[in-house]
Formats: structure tokens, C-alpha cells, sequence
């Protein structure tokens, strides 16, 4: 556990350019008091201390704004970036190298009990304010875009972006850190899959006008014929 927590802290140097030092990171940064916290609510909910690590979270919650079950899944390196609003629900799996911004909410869909909230395999980014919803698996080094709600599985190495959430790029070309943007900001890499589909409409119509034209000129040169013969 005490190594999971050392990598927890390291990780914010690497992803925060504005960590300044250790201290700060300790005491300025609410996404690590409640990723330490869970570590060890986690370990009591292992040892059948239930109660304590509902009521201890729920303690943390208060603190840092930042709800995460002390029965889900959480691997090494685990970031959360400013946090607030940030939800993990019970039957969560989260791998290594994950991210997730401020508005986050990894829930269910169902009441019934057994696996209902989602997985999140190695390397997922979760851009601010979108919702995964449900038993699904989100692939290895995917992202997900600022606002984009999530209810079916999303292939490794993609993008999804939108309400419901739609794939923007292809599992052949995994776009680089740089071309995601997790506050939704426009990048030249990403294509609205809904503006690229009003186009192609757009095409098509102005293709069936020039058709349409081209027989009534027909048309009329037709009739002009058969009445001038």
C-alpha cells in the first residue's frame, strides 16, 4: 500500500506542471487526500471493517468534494486532477496510469446488485465532467472527452466526445497526449462525427438539386421539341 502511495504522489509531478514541491502537493492538492484516503478505507473494507470505511469516506467526501467507494478497484499511478464533484462508484476497476478530471462520474445503471459501474483498463483519460455509466469496459489508453456521457464499451486507443458518447478517432491512428483535450476544447485532429454527418448531408442535397435541374432543363428542352418539331 505504502508504495501504491508513493506513485500516487509522484505521478502528480509528471502530469501537474503546477506541482511546485512536495509539500504543496501534501497539502494543497484534495484529488491525493482522497486517493490516500481510499487506500486505506480500501484496506479496511478488505479486512470486513465495513462501516468504519463507508463512514471514513464518506469523512473524505465532506473534505475534498470527491466521492470514491471504498469497495472499488484503483491501480498505481492513479491521478485526479483538481476533483471536485469527481464520483467512483462501488464495482469500479481502474487500472495503472488513469486520469480522471473534475466533474467525473463513474456510476451505475442498475440497482440490482453484482458488477454495475464501469472499468476503466491501463492508461484512460477522463476529460471534466463526463459520466460512464454502467458494466462497460473502457480500453486500454482511450480517451474520453470533457462532457461526453459513456454507456457502451469504448475500443483501446480511441476518442470518445458527445451525448451519447461517439468514437472520433480510429483504433488504427491512437492520437498522442497532445491532441486531447479533456475540457473540450477543439482540436484540428478530432472530427464531430454529427458536423461531419451534416456536411455529407448537405453534399448529398445539393448534389440531388443539381439533379433535379438537370431534368427539368431536360424536360423542357423535351417539350420545347415536340411542340417546334
Amino acid at each position: 500500500m505504502f508504495q501504491r502511495i508513493k506513485q500516487d504522489i509522484e505521478v502528480i509531478f509528471q502530469r501537474d506542471p503546477a506541482a511546485n514541491g512536495v509539500l504543496e502537493v501534501l497539502l494543497c492538492y484534495p484529488g491525493l487526500h482522497a486517493i490516500l484516503g481510499y487506500r486505506l478505507f480500501h484496506w479496511l473494507w478488505r479486512k470486513n471493517f465495513r462501516l468504519l470505511a463507508r463512514f471514513l469516506s464518506n469523512l473524505t467526501r465532506f473534505l475534498t468534494g470527491i466521492e470514491i467507494h471504498p469497495a472499488a478497484q484503483i491501480g498505481a499511478r492513479f491521478f485526479i486532477d483538481h476533483g471536485m464533484g469527481v464520483v467512483i462508484g462501488e464495482t469500479t476497476q481502474i487500472g495503472d496510469n488513469v486520469t480522471l478530471y473534475h466533474g467525473v462520474t463513474l456510476g451505475g445503471t442498475s440497482w440490482k446488485a453484482g458488477k454495475r459501474h464501469p472499468t476503466l483498463e491501463n492508461g484512460v483519460v477522463v476529460g471534466a465532467g463526463a459520466k460512464i455509466l454502467g458494466p462497460i469496459t473502457i480500453g486500454a489508453n482511450a480517451r474520453v472527452g470533457s462532457n461526453a456521457v459513456v454507456v457502451s464499451d469504448v475500443p483501446a486507443n480511441t476518442t470518445v466526445v458527445g451525448v451519447p458518447g461517439r468514437l472520433v478517432m480510429p483504433k488504427s491512428k491512437p492520437e498522442p497526449d497532445t491532441a486531447f483535450s479533456s475540457y473540450g476544447q477543439n482540436s484540428g485532429t478530432m472530427v464531430d462525427p454529427v458536423a461531419k454527418a451534416v456536411t455529407c448531408l448537405l453534399e448529398q442535397m445539393r448534389h440531388m438539386d443539381e439533379r433535379v435541374k438537370k431534368l427539368e432543363h431536360e424536360e423542357t428542352t423535351s417539350d420545347h421539341t415536340r411542340r417546334h418539331p
